[in-house]
């Protein structure tokens, strides 16, 4: 027999958006339902920054994310800024840390944040299933006299079906990214049900894969790792790059990675900050006698120098700075600064941290993250056309964008 449940709000996903969502709608004297098709809510929360997770940055500008409308997210992040999740993380005293770039951590584990959302849903009678999976959802004009949308949601739970009825639906599924973790196209499914436009989806916020002999490169320095610039296009990061067996990672590779198109040329900086060719033209003043390798090696990884002096640079022996002319020093410092390569792809959605595009925000109401012409029906999170850079916004983004819709369903 099917389980019939009414509410006034289901919420579809039991991640950052759809918690943050729930709690406060419930905390609005809303009927609330969370329905998550994976066994535990929050996984994405509990593995992410190394298991501390980053869930929120100090600084929101609107530059720190990509949409095709670049203004969108702005109404979302002024109504719930940093500072609303933060006073919300110390009532609930749970130890955090600044690290570099505003970035905030937790200084036990990140179930302290899942923790915080769960109570806060429960405080405020939020039901919380899992293991149940939607199947359709469907609208229909209530004949009750008030003319509303209401919805109805047919799901699968171990122990059947199970069939909610409720005026609001908010679709809080996630993407693409991280299948392992729960990603999936099914909110993209119910937008191009209800006539939502998307926007194409990449992975995002992904290590390259390399091949030939780049991989080569790769694969000599494996876990080998070093501040560096990385370029593409109009966008630089400055943070750290770490070669591993399949390519190149780390912060600057994953930043960058979103900017990034099959073919295009990313450019390394290794030495961020300062002029290589100054730096070996005033060694061969200063240290004429040093031989090179040690003289970069003040700077760079030995192993680095070595293969890239080697395989990059096509300086086989180990000179010293006076029996070098000039200008091959110049050239060096050149390569340092500017090492152009080309990745072979990204590792895609199995490790993206995001997933570029999705619903449409020309189809969204920015300020309660609604439909445009399907009432009652709101898109929130990773699912929506809007992904931070990496440090904290993404799940900025989740609450913030979960707290809008959260106060008009």
């Amino acid at each position: 027999m099917d389980e019939v449940i009414s509410v006034d709000v289901a919420i579809l996903g039991g991640g950052a958006a759809g918690l943050m969502c729930a709690m406060t709608a419930a905390s609005r004297g809303r009927s609330v339902l969370v329905v998550e098709r994976s066994n535990k809510l929050g996984k994405k929360i509990l593995m992410s920054g190394g298991g501390r997770c980053n869930f929120t940055n100090l600084t929101t500008d609107p530059e720190h994310y990509l949409s095709d409308n670049a203004h969108f997210c702005i109404s979302a992040l002024r109504r719930y800024p940093p500072t609303s999740f933060i006073e919300l993380v110390e009532a609930h005293k749970i130890p955090f840390e600044e690290r570099k770039h505003g970035q905030l951590f937790c200084v036990r584990s990140a179930s302290d944040i899942l923790a915080m959302l769960s109570e806060e849903c429960r405080d405020h009678g939020v039901k919380l299933r899992t293991r149940i999976e939607p199947q359709s959802l469907t609208s229909y004009d209530d004949q009750g006299g008030e003319g509303r949308t209401r919805y109805q949601l047919c799901c699968q739970s171990p122990d059947g079906r199970v069939i909610v009825r409720t005026e609001s639906v908010v679709v809080a599924t996630g993407a693409l990214s991280i299948p392992t973790l729960g990603g999936s196209d099914q909110g993209y499914q119910f937008a191009e049900q209800f006539g939502l436009t998307l926007v194409p989806r990449l992975p995002g916020l992904v290590p390259f894969m390399a091949t030939g002999q780049l991989k080569a490169f790769c694969e000599q320095l494996s876990g080998v790792s070093l501040p560096v610039t990385a370029s593409c296009r109009d966008q630089s990061f400055t943070e750290d790059l770490l070669f591993t067996h399949r390519g190149l990672s780390g912060p600057s590779i994953l930043q960058i990675s979103s900017y990034w198109s099959p073919g295009e040329t990313v450019v390394l900086d290794l030495l961020p900050g300062h002029s290589a060719k100054e730096l070996l033209l005033e060694g061969k003043k200063s240290h004429p006698s040093q031989n090179l390798l040690s003289f970069l090696n003040a700077y760079l990884p030995r192993s680095l120098v070595a293969l890239f002096l080697r395989e990059t640079a096509g300086i086989a022996s180990n000179p010293r700075l006076a029996e070098i002319r000039n200008a091959k020093l110049a050239l060096l410092g050149d390569l340092l600064n500017g090492w152009q390569l080309k990745p072979a792809a990204t590792e895609g959605y199995r490790t993206a941290e995001v997933t570029l595009g999705g619903v449409s925000t020309d189809d969204l109401n920015s300020k309660t993250m609604e439909a445009r012409r399907q009432p009652g029906l709101f898109f929130v999170g990773e699912v929506v056309d809007v992904s931070g850079h990496l440090g904290g916004y993404n799940f900025q983004w989740a609450w913030a964008s979960g707290f809008c819709a959260g106060q008009v369903v």
